[in-house]
């Protein structure tokens, strides 16, 4: 999920028509060592950015990250050759937090947003300015065969939707909209606070079932402890499938090509959670209620396209996804009014080099998330939601630094439906939100 960033998510899969390139620029500017046998190349990024926003009842500006899996990283990669067919691997990367913007803003926290990942491996542990552990995996890889990496990995599912977005925007500009998530909602211009003093955040319209998560449609965003194959790539199409504990599987396919000066990459993957338990942290960000399911089961389908002429510069990206929740809760109403939602997402624009610092990207955006709202909203009487968003934005490269510098708005229209809604949740005022951000690759 870019200057075309390269992400330890992309175990071969070619998500990319760009990406092969990207990565061998980062890999001839590498620091390298290691032992006799087996290599040791040094890479990552740091992004920070200044983000403003404007809920109608407030407006603040906070200096932050650019989200969880996203954020400030070093990342260890290793290889050695077995035969000529044969090879083994390793990648661990360490992901450092300075504020994450999926939290930062709201009334309980404030500007310094606890990391997402740190609440999600701490199941609950509000933490900034932290350093957390993405990945940790061993892979083996045969040219003819497929490569198979064991440990805390992208599963085949992860950010699939997203990363074939090859404009150089993903990083800023994609459709699951961190920037101010955990902001309070208004109401006519006075801010809605729940009974424990958390304000009710706007990420609370585009929760995944699946995993707890207000981060809709990337429902598989969040790494796992798991086994992963990864076929070889035939004619621009590979697949990938991954199985994790306790119990999660996944299935993706993906296509990359060019014809004619276009680029085309395409992916779809379909996952399924099903548990006796579900990681609830992301209840102490949200300040809802906790409902821990007795059984999970949810599914989740989220396909991707993404569309470039090269000589024009102009790009379309697409994604959808769509979840199944048929979870069962020791409260048979939360079980009866579990939401099953819907989100699409669109991107256009132009990516075009007028300047020699490099490429300039000119872009927007708008999607829609229908009925992805926390379970917990069943109580208010709840038994809908939509949340839209459109935006727009401007992108430099510039070559000479590896860096990225941009300037985005963004606006989010929230609106809730249901027997409870009128007078409590109705006339929603639109979050404004602006971020101005740099990102440098080493």
């Amino acid at each position: 999920m870019f200057v075309t960033p390269v992400f330890a998510a992309d175990l071969g899969g070619d998500c990319c028509a760009d990406l092969e390139e990207r990565v061998a620029e980062l890999e001839a500017t590498t620091a390298r060592k290691g032992n006799r046998k087996v290599s040791l190349a040094i890479t990552g990024w740091v992004a920070e950015q200044v983000m403003w926003y404007d809920n109608g009842a407030t407006s603040n500006t906070y200096v932050t990250g650019v989200g969880s899996t996203l954020s400030s990283h070093f990342k260890l990669t290793g290889a050695a050759t077995i035969s000529p067919e044969w090879s083994a691997g390793y990648v661990l990367q360490l992901e450092v937090n300075s504020s994450d913007p999926l939290t930062a803003g709201n009334s309980r926290f404030g500007d310094d947003g606890p990391s997402a990942l740190r609440i999600v491996n701490s199941n609950g542990g509000l933490t900034s300015g932290s350093v957390d552990l993405l990945y940790s995996f061993w892979f083996l890889k045969s040219s003819r065969l497929g490569q198979v990496s064991v440990g805390l990995i992208p599963q085949a599912s992860q950010h699939a939707a997203a990363l074939v977005d090859g404009s150089g925007s993903l990083v800023m500009a994609n459709w699951v909209p961190l920037d101010g998530m955990a902001i309070n909602l208004s109401q006519n211009g006075t801010q809605l606070v729940l009974p424990n003093g958390t304000g009710f955040p706007t990420g609370a319209l585009m929760w995944c079932g699946s995993t707890a998560l207000p981060v809709a449609g990337d429902c598989d965003g969040i790494p796992t402890n798991a086994v992963r194959y990864d076929s070889p790539t035939f004619g621009g199409f590979s697949v990938s499938a991954s199985w994790g504990e306790d119990d999660f599987w996944d299935v993706a396919a993906r296509y990359a090509g060019e014809f004619n000066g276009i680029k085309l990459a395409v992916t779809a993957a379909y996952s399924h959670h099903s548990d006796e338990s579900q990681f609830m942290g992301f209840d102490t960000v949200t300040g809802l209620t906790a409902f821990h399911p007795v059984h999970l089961d949810s599914d989740y389908f989220q396909a991707g396209a993404f569309i470039h002429h090269v000589s024009s510069g102009l790009f379309l990206y697409g994604a959808y996804g769509v979840e199944d929740n048929n979870s069962v809760y020791a409260i048979p109403a939360i079980t009866a009014g579990q939401p099953s939602g819907s989100n699409w997402y669109l991107k256009a624009g132009l990516r075009r080099k007028w300047s020699p610092l490099g490429h300039t990207v000119l872009y927007g955006e708008y999607g829609v998330r229908d009925d992805m709202y926390h379970p917990a909203l069943t109580g208010f009487g709840v038994t809908g939601s939509e949340l839209r968003q459109w935006g727009l934005g401007v992108v430099q490269e510039i070559d000479a630094a590896a860096m990225t510098l941009w300037l985005n708005y963004k606006n989010y229209d929230p609106s809730m439906s249901g027997p409870g809604v009128a007078g409590v949740f109705d006339d929603l005022d639109d979050l404004h939100v602006v971020t101005m951000g740099g990102l440098i690759s080493f």
